[in-house]
């Protein structure tokens, strides 16, 4: 099968397309035939040598996918049959024309859904229904300050912060990519390149901080904190190092900070994880749900431009997701 590759660790140029073994589903695993992947921070971690995929799992770059069941391994308990059309969250493996999951990582893709909308919902948002459910807690009435608020995962948590009945409040670095936090939801938007967002914010003090930049913005988060805010880190874009008192700030907040990064979680806790978001948000991807929720794809890229998509995802040109589309061959 083709997967997209690199043989040493660097930049976009490094990447190419190469015929690889195509995988066998193991116990209780799933072998999808995958119409469409899509890009994340951490693949271009991966590809840059930073970010390792956790032991046992694919090393090929790609952390969701959509497509079609092509095999069943043994064990499996029967809820996904040959041909059903599935999207998957994934450690690993995804940017290739199959790949095995675990079948509980699994979920059904929504009616009147294409694959390439259905390939930018399990990574991005898992990773914001977790960050708001399973680790910020978020409650009916609360104000959630979104840092990236255009990017795949940032558009995802504006929408489920409606749906959860809170406000959410947004950064982005453009006008172009507030206006379209804004189109999904956003109460508030501030451009992060000209305007100091802590100052503005204030009006809107936050009890969750959903932050993916890390050191740089730390006296900011903490300014427009709420009294026992929680402040969630999720990614370092802009490193982890911290220069000032941190701690005695958030201490006379009795703030808290929580980390939490979804790739290395176990597989029980995806399988839960998972469970929920088909409980509790999935039903409202659907034609005449209200709310209704919905994936933003930004572009797609065929599995030949992989270089060109990671080139655009470095340079913060995406709003929303960039897909990766697989060849499509006659049987």
């Amino acid at each position: 099968m083709l997967a997209a590759h690199f043989d040493c660790p660097g930049g976009p140029e490094n990447l190419y397309v190469k015929e690889v073994m195509k995988p066998h589903p193991g116990e209780g695993e799933v072998l999808v035939k995958v119409s469409a992947s899509a890009l994340n921070r951490a693949d271009l971690l991966q590809r840059r040598g930073k970010y390792p995929p956790p032991k046992g799992s694919s090393d090929i770059l790609g952390l969701e996918a959509a497509g079609s069941v092509a095999g069943l391994g043994p064990g499996c308990t029967g809820r996904w049959k040959i041909g059903d059309a599935v999207m998957a969250l994934l450690s690993g493996g995804g940017q290739a024309e199959y790949v095995t999951v675990p079948e509980g990582h699994l979920m059904p893709v929504p009616k009147d859904m294409t694959f390439i909308q259905a390939a930018a919902i399990p990574e991005a948002w898992l990773t914001a229904f977790q960050l708001l459910h399973f680790v910020g807690k978020i409650q009916k009435g609360e104000t959630v300050l979104i840092h990236a608020g255009a990017s795949g995962v940032g558009m995802a948590a504006i929408q489920l912060v409606r749906l959860a009945n809170a406000i959410p409040i947004v950064t982005a670095g453009t006008q172009e990519k507030l206006q379209a936090t804004t189109n999904a939801g956003a109460a508030a938007g501030f451009n992060y390149k000209n305007e100091d967002f802590s100052e503005k914010v204030l009006a809107f003090t936050q009890d969750i901080i959903l932050d993916c930049v890390g050191g740089s913005y730390w006296e900011k988060n903490l300014s427009c904190l709420r009294t026992d805010g929680r402040w969630v880190i999720y990614g370092l874009l802009s490193g982890g190092e911290v220069h000032g008192d941190l701690l005695a700030r958030l201490l006379s907040k009795r703030g808290s900070i929580h980390t939490s990064l979804l790739r290395s979680r176990d597989k029980e806790y995806k399988e839960q994880l998972v469970k929920a978001f088909i409980e509790n948000v999935l039903p409202y991807f659907s034609g005449g749900a209200s709310p209704h929720l919905q994936p933003f794809v930004d572009s797609v890229y065929p599995l030949h431009e992989i270089v060109e998509a990671h080139r655009k995802m470095e340079e913060s040109k995406n709003i929303g997701k960039i897909v990766i589309e697989m060849p499509v061959k006659t049987p």
